[in-house]
C-alpha cells in the first residue's frame, strides 16, 4: 500500500534561484533552469549531501556538527511572497533577496505541507519537504541594502509564510513553466 498520496493539487514553477556564496550574500542569481542532484542543485551554497548544523537544529547536535543535508533547496510559494512583500511595504519582493532556490505558484498554504511531502516535475524528478523554512535576518540585510526600513520588517512579515526546505529524492532537470504536483503522507495528523 503506497504510503504518498498523490493529490489533485499542482503548481507551476514560476522562478528559479542560485545562490553562490551564501558566506558573501544570500543574494540569489535568477536561473531559467535547474539540474537537481542528490546533492542538490550543483555550485549552490545550500547544496551538498551533509552539512554543518547550525541553530535549527541545535537541541539535536552541537552547531557545527555534521549532518545529513535536508535544506539544499529554499522553496517559496509566489502568493506568500507577495503577502511578505506586502507587510514589508513593498509592492513586491523579487525572488533574488530571499536565497530562494525556487518560487512556485498555485499550491495553498505552502509553508505548511506536511514534511515528507514529494514535488514531482514533469520529469518524474521530486524534492522532499523536510520542514517549514523559519525567517531569519539573513535577507532583512540583503532586502535593506536596496529597500531601507523595509528590511528590519522581513522577519515579523515572513512568520508561517517563509516557504519550505527540501532535498532531491529523484535527479532531474527543472525549467521555468514547469507543473509540479503534490504528492502527501496518506496518515492522520499526529495526537500526542
Amino acid at each position: 500500500m503506497p504510503a504518498l498520496k498523490p493529490t489533485e493539487i499542482t503548481g507551476e514553477v514560476v522562478w528559479i534561484g542560485h545562490v553562490p556564496d551564501r558566506d558573501a550574500s544570500l543574494r540569489a542569481t535568477a536561473q531559467s533552469e535547474a539540474v537537481l542532484t542528490y546533492a542538490g542543485i550543483p555550485g549552490e551554497a545550500h547544496g551538498g549531501l551533509t552539512r554543518p548544523s547550525c541553530s535549527r537544529v541545535v537541541s539535536q547536535y552541537p552547531r557545527g556538527t555534521e549532518i545529513r543535508n535536508v535544506r539544499q533547496l529554499t522553496v517559496l510559494s509566489a502568493e506568500e511572497l507577495d503577502q511578505i512583500a506586502a507587510d514589508c511595504g513593498l509592492d513586491a519582493l523579487d525572488p533574488v533577496y530571499v536565497g530562494a532556490s525556487m518560487i512556485v505558484k498555485g499550491i495553498p498554504d505552502f509553508t505548511h505541507l506536511p514534511p515528507s511531502s514529494r514535488l514531482q516535475f514533469p520529469d518524474g524528478s521530486v524534492l522532499v519537504v523536510d520542514m517549514e523554512n523559519r525567517p531569519c535576518n539573513l535577507p532583512a540585510k540583503v532586502i535593506e541594502q536596496d529597500f531601507p526600513g523595509a528590511g528590519r520588517k522581513f522577519k515579523a512579515a515572513a512568520e508561517n509564510k517563509r516557504g519550505v526546505t527540501a532535498w532531491v529524492e529523484r535527479e532531474g532537470r527543472v525549467q521555468l513553466g514547469d507543473s509540479v504536483r503534490l504528492h502527501v503522507p496518506d496518515q492522520r495528523a499526529w495526537q500526542p
